[in-house]
C-alpha cells in the first residue's frame, strides 16, 4: 500500500519513544484542505481505530482510514531534515500537482 524510508521510521519510533505515554502505531491519513484540495494528517494512537486497515511495516504499525487508501497506495513517506526545517515528506505517484509545500496535493 505505502512505503516508509528507514529516515521515517527512526524519526517516528523516536517521537513514540519520547511520547510519554503508550502508543500503538502512526495514523496516516487525506483529507480535504490545503492549498491543492487534499491534505496528509498524521497523528500517533494509543489503538487502531475501528476500521481502519492496519498495516505493518518493520515493527511499526501504520493505520489508514478506509476513505483515505486509494490516495495513498504507492505513496513513499520519508523525513527529511533541510536548512528550512524537518518534517515529513510525500513522494505520491497518483498525484496530479502538489503545493510547494508538499504537504498537499491534488
Amino acid at each position: 500500500m505505502l512505503t516508509i524510508t528507514d529516515k521515517a521510521k527512526a524519526a517516528i519510533a523516536n517521537v513514540i519513544e519520547n511520547a510519554g505515554k503508550p502508543i500503538a502505531g502512526l495514523r496516516i491519513q487525506v483529507s480535504s484542505g490545503g492549498c491543492s484540495g487534499l491534505q496528509y494528517a498524521l497523528s500517533l494512537e494509543a489503538f487502531a481505530p475501528d476500521g481502519d486497515d492496519v498495516v505493518a511495516l518493520g515493527g511499526l504499525d501504520i493505520f489508514v482510514p478506509p476513505t483515505s487508501a486509494l490516495y495513498l497506495t504507492g505513496v513513499t513517506v520519508d523525513f527529511a531534515e533541510t536548512v528550512e526545517g524537518a518534517g515529513f515528506t510525500f513522494d505520491n505517484p497518483n498525484a496530479k500537482s502538489s503545493c510547494g509545500c508538499g504537504k498537499s496535493f491534488c
